[in-house]
């Protein structure tokens, strides 16, 4: 174990946070002593009911009515649902004025966009309310009502956000996905919710090179005869050529009529469908995962403001696409006073530099991304330290798999020392986190800080018990905010239970390999369904890429589990820098490597070389979809990758054949 954390706040800067502030107004509120972390979550959990009252009038949640009851069915999972007789609207909290709220709203940058080193663009927090107004206004004359579904094909922009806030003012559904999707992708998506509306743009920019989406824009619409109306937003060309998309209108032309006007809510049920997220669909059909407003805008404004700390005038950055869970987490930043940084491309130009150059431009407080980032630029020999000032930077964020302890090591020494690393772990399944940071306490490495306020986070045994400082399935046993409503034509909610409650009665199983610290924290070690087990014997993946990804030469590498004479062996395949091949010597020095770092079992019976990896279009390995190539199953969603040409790679291998 590590005998000193990594960072600790101060003590001024602890006392400052959003979590003590909210720690203090417990206390006056309930009459309770809460000193620390672990006494906030015992009271979190242990009281649930007065914790998300807390949360809401902290935070300053705008509703035209609360109600008298906080959780109804408060003992099950699924069926409990919050603040059943509340009324509200998401984007009206989004855009909420600038003064006489718990949460000001500062004057000055609602949103700052920059596509790649392209197109930069600033709204002020006038401007996003204008703009909201404009195309409520013309989303209202095209007969768009409460329940309706807005669809976005759109890159990371304030367009996206401005269509998200507009129809959900007006109590539609929003959905989205980013525009690198294929056109089947994206019709396995939006063709099963519906849509009245799309939103779309003309192209992208993607390492320097444009990419144009009309061509596949009019073949989606073919296929997607619920849509009405195509609303396209030029961002590639000044003046793109719509002439080929049915129903099309540019986005000047459809809000020509209107000028801003005072805004008006639709205030709807706490659990009215505010946004309709996507499984991976690497398995099949993407599952349809609808989300609450009300419990996204709860369970965001806890996350925010308590454990990232984000205040008002804070400058907030997640690099993420529209296609991922991430963005709406992000958007979601607004209800908190802060500025959001958008970014679209990739984020690698400048040689890595990129986002660190924004960074320092637009004096960026927190600065969320991926643990494959971090890992890249470290592979880099990146040292933003050195190149770079980041003096407003008092948060780093990491998500998408499990940072490792050496990812850890390289923020601390090349990135900024006074920060607080906060590795979180949730899903598209919550649209949030079960665990993450808090400002409150140090950074242990290689750990996630706690379990969230208000998660009854567990790690359980496959007999159902309770495991401290042993591996097993991360749980939770309560009921909060973000549970799926229900996953869209799904009767009976047959696949909804059988996604999170099958294995479990009653209790949600998320599908991750984790382990609870001494220090209270946790350790995520990969997928559930990923996890090897040559000999009996449970390894996540995560333990071999550490030790895989800390060689030089392995830019990345992917994991499975073949099965092999009526067990399971282990087979690993490595990207390596390129000019570089797999040979003998360093086929023992990674064998080598995973032995004396990990087990003898953790070390793979097959070391083999590929060109690339396939991964999702967030930026997520599949190590599911390699081993059906592997054992010759089909991959029934291959549309739901961002490179699938790669899985060829693994098909037909002589080092695997039987």
């Amino acid at each position: 174990m590590n005998a000193q954390p990594l960072w600790s706040p101060s003590p001024e800067r602890a006392a400052a946070s959003g979590m003590a502030r909210f720690m203090e107004f417990v206390n006056e509120r309930h009459g309770t002593k809460l000193a620390d972390y672990a006494a906030l979550h015992r009271f979190s959990v242990d009281r649930m009911e007065e914790f998300w009252v807390a949360v809401w009038d902290f935070c300053g949640v705008i509703a035209e009515t609360r109600g008298e009851t906080v959780i109804a069915g408060k003992s099950k999972m699924p069926g409990a649902r919050f603040f059943p007789d509340a009324r509200l609207n998401f984007a009206e909290n989004l855009l909420r004025d600038p003064d006489g709220h718990a949460i000001p709203a500062p004057p000055g940058d609602a949103i700052v966009f920059r596509g790649e080193d392209r197109v930069q663009a600033r709204l002020s927090r006038e401007e996003l309310r204008s703009e909201v107004s404009r195309l409520q206004q013309a989303f209202a004359a095209a007969g768009l009502r409460p329940g309706d579904r807005v669809a976005a094909f759109m890159p990371n922009m304030p367009e996206t956000v401005v269509a998200m806030l507009a129809a959900a003012s007006l109590g539609a559904t929003f959905t989205s996905c980013s525009p690198d999707f294929g056109v089947q992708g994206v019709v396995d998506r939006f063709g099963q919710v519906e849509p009245k509306v799309l939103v779309c743009c003309d192209g992208y920019f993607y390492n320097g090179k444009a990419v144009e989406t009309l061509g596949r824009i009019a073949e989606i619409a073919a296929l997607l005869p619920t849509v009405e109306r195509i609303v396209v937003v030029p961002y590639a060309a000044a003046k793109p050529d719509i002439g080929a998309v049915p129903r099309a209108v540019t986005l000047a032309e459809f809000l020509a009529p209107y000028a801003p006007m005072p805004l008006v809510f639709a205030r709807l049920p706490f659990n009215h469908p505010l946004y309709i997220l996507y499984s991976s669909g690497t398995t099949g059909v993407p599952k349809c995962i609808v989300h609450g407003a009300g419990g996204v805008l709860l369970m965001h404004l806890k996350e925010h403001v308590l454990h990232c700390d984000v205040r008002p005038g804070d400058r907030l950055f997640y690099f993420t696409t529209c296609g991922w869970m991430m963005w709406n987490w992000l958007v979601s930043g607004l209800a908190a006073g802060a500025t959001l940084l958008l970014y679209d491309g990739s984020p690698t130009l400048a040689k890595g530099r990129v986002l660190f150059d924004f960074a320092d431009a637009e004096a960026m407080t927190h600065f969320g991304t991926s643990a494959k980032f971090i890992d890249a630029i470290a592979k880099l020999g990146l040292r933003p330290r050195e190149t770079h000032g980041l003096a407003a930077l008092r948060a780093m964020l990491s998500t998408g798999s499990p940072l490792a302890p050496e990812g850890f090591d390289y923020v601390y020494a090349h990135v900024k020392a006074d920060l607080c690393l906060s590795s979180i772990s949730g899903g598209t399944d919550l649209v949030a986190c079960f665990a993450g940071g808090a400002p409150i306490l140090p950074v242990w490495r290689g750990e996630i800080q706690c379990p969230m306020l208000g998660m009854q986070v567990e790690v359980w045994s496959d007999e159902g018990k309770p495991l401290a400082g042993e591996k097993g399935e991360l749980v939770c046993t309560a009921p909060f905010p973000t549970m799926p409503l229900a996953f869209w034509n799904d009767p009976g909610d047959g696949k909804y239970r059988a996604a999170y409650f099958e294995k479990y009665p009653d209790v949600w199983c998320h599908g991750d390999w984790s382990e609870v610290t001494p220090h209270g924290g946790m350790v995520i070690y990969g997928r559930s369904d990923t996890v090897l087990n040559p000999g009996g014997v449970r390894i996540g993946t995560a333990e071999i890429y550490r030790q895989v990804e800390r060689l030089d030469e392995v830019v990345e590498s992917i994991v499975i589990g073949q099965d092999w004479q009526g067990d399971v062996r282990v087979v690993l395949f490595v990207k390596l820098r390129e000019g570089l091949a797999l040979d003998a010597v360093l086929v023992k020095r990674i064998r080598e490597t995973i032995r004396n770092n990990a087990t003898p079992r953790h070390v793979p019976a097959v070391v083999a070389q590929v060109t690339d990896i396939p991964r999702t279009k967030s930026n997520k390995i599949v190590e599911l979809a390699v081993r059906a190539v592997v054992h010759g199953q089909p991959v029934r969603n291959a549309e739901a990758l961002a490179n699938p040409e790669a899985l060829e790679q693994f098909r037909d291998r002589p080092e695997l054949a039987a």
